[in-house]
């Protein structure tokens, strides 16, 4: 157990120092001594966790969706627009998530599988956009997977934006811009009146996770359909 609990830290720490070097560098740019050196680690500990360097970028990619889900809602729109906020508050604050996302939208990564994080994305806002829309939520020309596409799309751009002009310091803003122009042409108005998209949405999700986590009430995922 104290062996399994080792590698499992020092597989943490190579991720957090991949991480760093990638967001600063970029993929073609870093290297792994340099991945070494910020880590600490010797070579054979990160060969036996990440056998290359791509390898350690979709790590650094995938650790996005290890995160805490959003809380079962009794409306899927608000759940949806709670998971939007909260993935931009996890940009702002957490360095593999933003590592991660940089990564997904480097076009200089050359042999990297980057549509895992877009095709994920589009899929939980799919299964949950199926869902609203199951309840009554939706327009009825709405449909889930080309709204999710264009939702998932729509943000890309703008946190890209975020990170060039401010370093992420206006994304809450810019994403509350973003969905009170699409949701009105997708939502219902008698559902979209009662759905919070205040900057501050992130932020006060992410501390009712931890506050649930405190309790020993950590939330389940819901099922993808």
């Amino acid at each position: 157990m104290v062996q399994q609990d080792r590698a499992i830290r020092t597989r943490q720490t190579i991720l957090t120092a991949a991480a760093k070097v990638f967001e600063e560098r970029g993929y073609r740019a870093a290297t792994i001594s340099e991945i070494l050196t910020t880590a600490g680690v010797t070579k054979g500990a990160l060969y036996f966790h990440f056998p290359s360097k791509e390898d350690l970028a979709e790590g650094v990619i995938s650790e996005q969706d290890h995160q805490l889900p959003v809380p079962e809602r009794p409306c899927k729109v608000q759940q949806m627009v709670d998971t939007v906020f909260l993935h931009t508050y996890r940009l702002q604050t957490d360095p593999l998530v933003r590592a991660g996302v940089r990564l997904a939208l480097d076009q200089q990564a050359q042999g990297l599988d980057r549509s895992g994080p877009f095709l994920r994305w589009s899929q939980v806002g799919t299964d949950l956009l199926n869902k609203a829309q199951a309840q009554g939520e939706l327009m009825p020309h709405v449909v889930p997977v080309e709204t999710s596409d264009v939702l998932v799309g729509a943000f890309a751009g703008i946190q890209a934006m975020s990170q060039a002009t401010s370093n992420y310091q206006d994304l809450p803003h810019r994403v509350a811009v973003l969905l009170r122009h699409v949701l009105p042409s997708v939502v219902v108005p008698s559902v979209l009146a009662a759905v919070d998209i205040a900057e501050n949405r992130g932020a006060s999700v992410h501390k009712a996770l931890q506050n649930a986590l405190a309790t020993g009430q950590q939330p389940r995922p819901a099922p993808l359909n």
